[in-house]
Parts: C-alpha cells; sequence; structure tokens
C-alpha cells in the first residue's frame, strides 16, 4: 500500500502540548506503515525524523518562524501557514498519488482543502482526537470519542453509525518508558495546568490525604503545597512516571484518549482517573488504577493502588498499546478500505 501523510505547519521542536502530541503521533505513523513496508510519502516540515519513503518539505524552518512565531496552538484554517502547506502538500501529492493510494490527514478541515484536490482518492483522518471532521473515513482515538463526535456531527438523538470508520488507540514506543516495581513516596500530575484537566482537583485530593504530589505541565499557577517541576524532558519524565506511587488525571470533561494515562501505566504505574471518556477503555478499573466518581472514592484510590502489581500494569499496556500491536490494526483496517474500490459494501 501507499500513503500520503501530511503533517501540520508546526516544528518539530515546539513545547505546545497539543502540537507536539500531533506531531509525536505522524512521526509514529509514518515509522509503523513503513515497519510493514508500506510506501510512506511524508509532507512535513524540514529536518523530520519519521521514517519514510520520501520527506516533502512543505514548509522551512524560516517560514515556521515568520508565519508562527508563538507557535500557538489554532486549528484556523485561513490561517496563512495552513494555506501554504496545504497548497505544497496538493502540489507535492499530486506528482506523485496513484490509484488506490491513501492520504492521510491530521488536520481535521484545517486540511479539507488537500482532500478536495483528490476526489478520486480516500482521504483518511487517522487520528481523531477533536470535533472538526469532515473525511468519510475517521479513524477515532476511542469509542467514548467516537461516539462523542457522531452526537457532535448529527445531534445526539439523531445520529447513525459508519461503517468505514474505526477505533484505533493511541500507539507508544514501549522503549520511551522506563519500568519500576519500586516506587516512591508520591503522586504525579503532569499535563496542562487547566481547570478542565482536573489539576486543582488532583492537588486537593493529595491535600486532604497528607499525600505528596509532583506536578509537571503549563498553564495556569500552580497550587500551593504541590512540588511543582515546570515543564519536563522526556528522559525525566519517563523517571517520574515510573518511580510514583500512582498518576492522578481527574479530567473533568470527555477525553479523547488522555496519552499521559497509558504512558504511566507503560511503567507500570497506576492511574487514577474520571469514569468516563477514554479511561472507560484505556484504564482497568481495580487492575491497572481506578476510575472513581466521587471525592471519597479518590481519596480511598490513593491507598488502594498500592494493592495493584507493577508488572500486571506494564504487561496491559505494551500489549494493548505499543506500536507493534498497533501498526497491524492500522493495516488491517487499510486493506479493508481497500475492498471498497470493488463492490464497495457488498465486496466479499
Amino acid at each position: 500500500m501507499r500513503f500520503h501523510v501530511v503533517g501540520l505547519p508546526h516544528s518539530q521542536t515546539t513545547k505546545a502540548f497539543s502540537w507536539s502530541a500531533f506531531t509525536d503521533k505522524v512521526r509514529k505513523f509514518c515509522n509503523m506503515m513503513t515497519s510493514l513496508e508500506h510506501e510512506v510519502y511524508l509532507y512535513a516540515s524540514e529536518h523530520n525524523e519519521a521514517a519514510c519513503t520520501e520527506l516533502v518539505t512543505c514548509i522551512t524552518e524560516d517560514e515556521q518562524r515568520a508565519l508562527v512565531p508563538s507557535m500557538a496552538e489554532t486549528f484556523v484554517a485561513d490561517e496563512p501557514q495552513w494555506a501554504l502547506m496545504n497548497g505544497r502538500a496538493i502540489d507535492g501529492i499530486r506528482v506523485r498519488v496513484r490509484p488506490n493510494d491513501f492520504i492521510c490527514l491530521i488536520g481535521g478541515v484545517c486540511q479539507k482543502p488537500i482532500a478536495d484536490a483528490f476526489p478520486a482518492s480516500m482521504c483518511v483522518e487517522f487520528g481523531v482526537g477533536y470535533t472538526g471532521v469532515f473525511s468519510n473515513y475517521l479513524v477515532f482515538e476511542s469509542y467514548a470519542w467516537m461516539h462523542t463526535v457522531y452526537g457532535h456531527m448529527q445531534g445526539a438523538y439523531a445520529a447513525d453509525g459508519r461503517f468505514y470508520d474505526a477505533v484505533i488507540p493511541n500507539y507508544f514506543e514501549v522503549t520511551d518508558f522506563p519500568f519500576s516495581a519500586d516506587k516512591d513516596d508520591y503522586f504525579l500530575y503532569m499535563g496542562r495546568l487547566t481547570h478542565r484537566k482536573g489539576y486543582r482537583l488532583a492537588a486537593d485530593i493529595c491535600r486532604r490525604e497528607g499525600l505528596r504530589l509532583k506536578m509537571a505541565g503549563t498553564g495556569d499557577s500552580p497550587p500551593e503545597g504541590v512540588e511543582y517541576l515546570g515543564v519536563v524532558g522526556p528522559e525525566e519524565r519517563g523517571e517520574l512516571m515510573s518511580r510514583a506511587r500512582g498518576l492522578l488525571v481527574p479530567t473533568l470533561y470527555i477525553e479523547p484518549f488522555g496519552g499521559v494515562a497509558v504512558e504511566a501505566m507503560l511503567c507500570g504505574t497506576p492511574v487514577i482517573t474520571t469514569d468516563w471518556g477514554a479511561f472507560t477503555e484505556t484504564v482497568r478499573h481495580g487492575i491497572t488504577g481506578f476510575r472513581c466518581r466521587t471525592f471519597k472514592e479518590f481519596r480511598e484510590a490513593t491507598t488502594a493502588v498500592g494493592g495493584l502489581d507493577a508488572q500486571t500494569i506494564r504487561d496491559y499496556a505494551v500489549a494493548t498499546f505499543s506500536t507493534e500491536v498497533i501498526a497491524t490494526k492500522y493495516e488491517a483496517y487499510f486493506e479493508r478500505l481497500l475492498t471498497l474500490w470493488g463492490e464497495g459494501f457488498y465486496s466479499d
């Protein structure tokens, strides 16, 4: 199979969390499909580290600095960086595309002009953790988010299913996350410091129980009484996660995926979350962590995590979310789509 994968118009090194998460997903997707010996043409910024058949530069570092000086996390289709990136991606795809190739997009409606330019190709949004979808072929990060988006698209009481979509969870390179069965005396919160991420609830839980809480991320001012670490790099992140007694992820909104929970489990660290969104699929209650509905349940979970087995948590995460496992799920999905070039839904 042949894939034309279009990245986003920003630097790989930006520290804006949402940007870097999208960029990392593009890189790992290219790595997975290349490892399965498919042809992958990546349309992205220069000096990209993803494995691919060919890197087609669609925006330079100088242009990034000029057009997106603050690397703001905005998905607005008429901004100049999107117009530039989309136009060059269209030009690059046009000279390389063949019948039955897949065009893989991750920028939602901001990349719709690319799909519009190739009506004869299947354009797949391959990592949907957002609401601004447009394609006939969507890969969602979780079933919870698929149903949320369906309701958003069609109206909660009129939503129909769609045969050519799929749910494939996010994917992680296991070697990035060190395992430790030995835990220190602190809990960890890692993510954006915003109200809807529940960072103040995490602080309240630990304060009430007299527990030590380390907090890492950007956003609002950290609460009093926590050990605030600011932004941490990959190595420090792994060390913090692997040694924590538990990771607190009390997200208040419907989380499309919540990758930090899986990262912690890959380190053998239990997770304490809310009981909705993707966590209902990723966190096995009483085995890899606890999903809570009341403040009392959150507090009790900080004690109960001590009875969970770190190796069991790690093994579950590796078997469920590693790139080796997820690569075959993507391959099976694209093989399903290839059948549509025959008799469509009724193909044998």
